[in-house]
């Protein structure tokens, strides 16, 4: 089981305003705050999205490093929800022509991307269809 994954932003506030966004509507809540970063917490596993002094760049998927975050996401509708509710709060949809299989024919999901790079994947349940 995933402990946690910590993302290095370059705007904490901008960060905020998109992942603050998600993971709660996704079911996680907020698990710790300081001034330079904040957490989310679902079960055991967190994600920290935190602006280091120590951040030498830009976030780029497409290098080595973190490419996305799949996250479950519950029913088709609720992936369908959270996609329209996601521009509203600083995520477009990627690979919109193939939306929503651009993970495959039998693969629902929403790919989202936030103005610094970052990529969540939102991913239905495979029961739900």
């Amino acid at each position: 089981m995933l402990h946690h994954v910590e993302l290095w932003v370059p705007d904490l506030a901008r960060a905020e305003a998109t992942f603050g966004w998600l993971f709660p509507a996704l079911g996680w809540t907020e698990h710790q705050r300081w001034n330079a970063g904040v957490s989310w917490k679902l079960g055991e596993t967190y994600v920290v999205v935190e602006q280091s002094p120590a951040c030498t760049g830009p976030h780029d998927r497409m290098k080595a490093g973190l490419n996305h975050l799949a996250l479950h996401a519950g029913t088709r509708e609720n992936v369908d929800q959270l996609t329209v509710d996601a521009h509203q709060h600083g995520w477009r949809l990627m690979f919109a022509d193939k939306h929503p299989h651009a993970g495959g024919p039998d693969h629902y999901a929403a790919f989202l991307e936030n103005e610094d790079g970052f990529e969540i994947e939102l991913v239905a349940n495979p029961a739900t269809g």
